[in-house]
């Protein structure tokens, strides 16, 4: 089975890893992944081809589309992308077209989706079926529902199957989409699509990291990093104020931190033989066994980490919308995860995290998103 995998991420990497994710356990499947935002430096599944759509990103403040390449104009790479889209689509007649997200978001990018559901509904590439992959918690809106009403409206034309990357008991997609009930196609929750580390890889990683067995390793992360470039410098101010030289720091600021600010983190902490500053780290779920402590964003899959690695952890939530708090707010009540804020007291933050053991209690949350993903796409072309 060939499969059309698009994803667009705009301003973090977590609809990248999440997608790719999927695209793992479709891995009997011919995957060809297209993606039209900044590349992770991420290895991909030997099963996966990688196609790149001129970049397109949007700013903190979701202010409008603006190409990844400042000299290029946006009319210009808009038309490029949809061209080089259908184009896919005509020379490789996929079984599939698995599409991340929309129609509940990317509506700035209709441009180029909306040919290409029209063509596979006129059946110019032979029988596509078409799946949207959905996470768990939408952005709240402000219209009058005029946004659910549209997004029924495509879903209800285009697609044949919505697959919810959740469990339901932590989070069911009518508590942020009204018009549940409105929706004619099947939908299914797959449990949340969760990275997982490797195993027994704990003392390989702290021994290249120089980590000793009396040490504690505390790990900083900022996601993809546009937006957690305050949190990064809260987090590394404390922890030289609190001169604990049984402790270690491996910040990782994400690849799309400016390179600014990321230059006076460095700046800071060169000083200090216990501290390590990265943007990127590929083995990022492995890292997770190996730390003794994290602080973050909130965003899905950092949440999965959390969920899979189980580190004494505390995250603060973008605060442009609800969406990273109600799920932190959420997972809260099934693991010790503590919340922060902007007036939260870092230091001791710190110091409490460190002192924490990991826990090994079973959560029962659903993480097996992925595979039942691939399971239930495979059962949409009966294979």
């Amino acid at each position: 089975m060939k499969i059309i995998h698009y994803c667009q991420h705009v301003l973090g990497m977590g609809h990248f890893f999440r997608s790719l994710e999927i695209a793992r356990g479709l891995d009997r499947e011919e995957i060809i992944f297209v993606a039209g935002g900044e590349r992770p430096d991420q290895p991909l599944p030997d099963n996966v081809e990688y196609r790149q759509l001129p970049g397109l990103c949007m700013n903190e403040q979701f202010g409008g589309l603006m190409p990844t390449d400042p000299g290029r104009e946006l009319e210009e790479v808009k038309k490029e992308r949809s061209a080089t889209l259908l184009k896919i689509f005509a020379e490789e007649k996929p079984d599939v077209f698995l599409i991340e997200l929309f129609p509940f978001g990317r509506k700035a990018f209709r441009f180029e989706l909306l040919p290409v559901l029209d063509a596979i509904r006129e059946g110019r590439f032979g029988d596509v079926k078409v799946v949207c992959s959905l996470r768990d918690i939408l952005v709240e809106r402000d219209d009058g529902g005029k946004h659910e009403a549209r997004v029924v409206k495509y879903l209800n034309k285009y697609f044949d199957l919505l697959l919810i990357h959740s469990d339901p008991k932590i989070a069911a997609l009518n508590e942020t989409f009204q018009a549940f009930d409105k929706i004619e196609i099947p939908c299914e929750y797959t449990g949340f699509a969760a990275r997982k580390p490797a195993k027994n890889v704990r003392d390989a990683i702290r021994t290249d990291q120089r980590v000793s067995k009396d040490e504690k390793l505390l790990i900083a992360s900022a996601g993809g990093g546009k937006v957690g470039g305050p949190l990064m410098e809260s987090v590394l101010e404390s922890f030289i104020s609190l001169n604990a030289p049984e402790s270690k720091l491996l910040m990782l600021t994400g690849p799309f931190l400016n390179a600014e600010k990321f230059d006076a983190l460095c700046a800071t902490a060169k000083t200090h033989e216990n501290i390590t500053i990265q943007r990127f780290a590929a083995d990022f779920t492995d890292l997770l066994t190996a730390g003794d402590a994290m602080i973050s964003m909130a965003g899905y899959n950092t949440c999965m980490d959390i969920l899979t690695s189980n580190i004494p952890a505390a995250v603060l939530p973008f605060a442009f919308n609800h969406e990273q708090r109600t799920r932190a707010e959420k997972l809260a009540k099934y693991i010790p995860l503590e919340i922060l804020d902007s007036n939260s007291d870092m230091s001791a933050i710190i110091q409490s995290l460190l002192k924490r053991e990991r826990t090994t209690a079973d959560h029962t949350i659903n993480l097996q998103g992925a595979q039942n993903s691939a399971a239930s796409i495979r059962k949409l072309r009966k294979i």
